[in-house]
């Protein structure tokens, strides 16, 4: 607007233009108020406006009372009131607005009274009544309002804050859901949104200390038998293709051992057990297919010898791959009840340094181990009995004979 109609009234301080719908476009231009520097009312009701330029009231820096109820607004920029922090009272009463939340960020913080009513609003929030710090009375009579957890803070608020009237609070009521509609706002139930933190907090702690005292207890007095579970559950679900009992075995016994301990089994026990005593043996090095996957290898040696040795000392037990290849004759002796894995220490090893796997053998047979370094006295005695159990029925429940020369820890 090239010449506002107020510039020269600027001693101007109410102005009221009710019921101007005919007259006036569906918005006022942005400067159409410029000059009114001392305006403290101004009035646009029912004038069919559907929106206010943000900066409209840059020009009416004193303005306490705005009335702009009856248009089609829809919405409000908060940028709208940024200037007028003075503003005292404000009327957006069916302006079909559908929320309140422009409030938030429009620097209303002088504002003391509200008159909101017939508009779409269905939720008052927390941060809407908290950015009206002197607000002492709101009219919102007449709104669709949610009656669920989001609107409790509200109902709460609205009886119990000393400050603010909220008038005719106790006759609000519910437009949704469809179950509650037409019941009053203040009577729901709160229950089932109210959070008892001490209650989750005790609930909590309790179910932390009792897990705490479970896990314990089974670690110290269960965990093996637990463990032994765990090895036959396996079992149960191991590859169909391994499980064909009558099928010849390829070899005598798989070889499981660590390169470092590869000299022992070189020089000492290929020669005792395959040049003297016959036996077939498959060893890694040496009878593993070039190119096949490593699990598939240990998978098939193991499946295709009657019986694993495992050469145990301190480098197999931090060994990935000796994990493995204990791991998978554990599974095929729990599969075919037959006691295909024997133990051969060349260490003294104690107990509580043994893997799940070997303490579980332990366990299932209640039986010794071979044991090089207390055989260094009687080696002849140390092959013979390696040569027995290696000869020995497979069935895991017959009795078996001692197989070394002295009882382990």
């Amino acid at each position: 607007m090239h010449d506002p109609p107020f510039s020269q009234l600027s001693d101007l301080e109410t102005l009221a233009m009710p019921s101007q719908r005919r007259r006036l476009k569906s918005h006022l231009p942005r400067n159409f108020l410029k000059g009114l520097t001392n305006l403290s009312y101004f009035s646009a009701r029912n004038m069919q406006l559907l929106h206010f330029h943000k900066d409209m009231f840059n020009y009416t820096p004193k303005l306490q009372t705005l009335d702009i109820s009856s248009n089609d607004l829809k919405d409000l920029s908060p940028d709208l009131f940024f200037q007028i922090g003075s503003l005292k009272s404000l009327y957006i009463s069916r302006t079909s607005l559908g929320s309140l939340d422009f409030l938030i960020d429009s620097n209303l913080t002088n504002l003391e009274f509200l008159q909101a009513t017939h508009n779409e609003y269905s939720v008052i929030t927390m941060e809407v009544i908290k950015s009206l710090p002197a607000l002492v009375y709101i009219d919102l009579e007449a709104n669709s309002f949610t009656c669920d957890c989001d609107n409790v803070w509200f109902g709460q608020w609205a009886v119990n804050d000393p400050q603010t009237q909220v008038v005719d609070a106790s006759n609000f009521e519910c437009n949704y859901p469809k179950g509650l509609k037409g019941k009053k706002l203040l009577d729901l139930d709160v229950r089932s949104c109210t959070v008892d933190i001490e209650f989750i907090y005790f609930i909590t702690t309790t179910c932390s200390i009792l897990l705490f005292i479970v896990v314990t207890f089974t670690y110290h007095f269960l965990r093996w038998q637990l463990a032994y579970a765990y090895y036959i559950f396996l079992a149960l679900l191991f590859e169909t293709k391994y499980k064909n009992k009558n099928a010849p075995n390829q070899y005598d016994a798989f070889i499981s051992y660590n390169t470092h301990d590869e000299p022992w089994v070189i020089k000492e026990l290929v020669p005792k057990l395959e040049e003297e005593q016959g036996f077939k043996l498959c060893l890694h090095h040496r009878d593993f297919e070039p190119g096949k996957p490593i699990i598939d290898n240990i998978t098939d040696a193991i499946y295709g010898s009657r019986k694993t040795i495992c050469v145990i000392s301190r480098k197999y037990l931090e060994s990935e791959w000796c994990s493995r290849e204990i791991q998978v004759a554990s599974f095929r002796l729990f599969d075919e009840q037959k006691d295909v894995l024997v133990l051969v220490f060349l260490e003294d090893i104690p107990t509580s340094q043994l893997s799940a796997y070997h303490r579980i053998r332990k366990l299932l047979k209640r039986q010794t181990y071979l044991s090089w370094p207390q055989a260094k006295e009687h080696p002849e005695l140390f092959w013979v009995k390696l040569c027995k159990a290696l000869k020995n029925r497979e069935d895991i429940n017959e009795d078996r004979l001692l197989l070394t020369v002295g009882d382990r820890p």
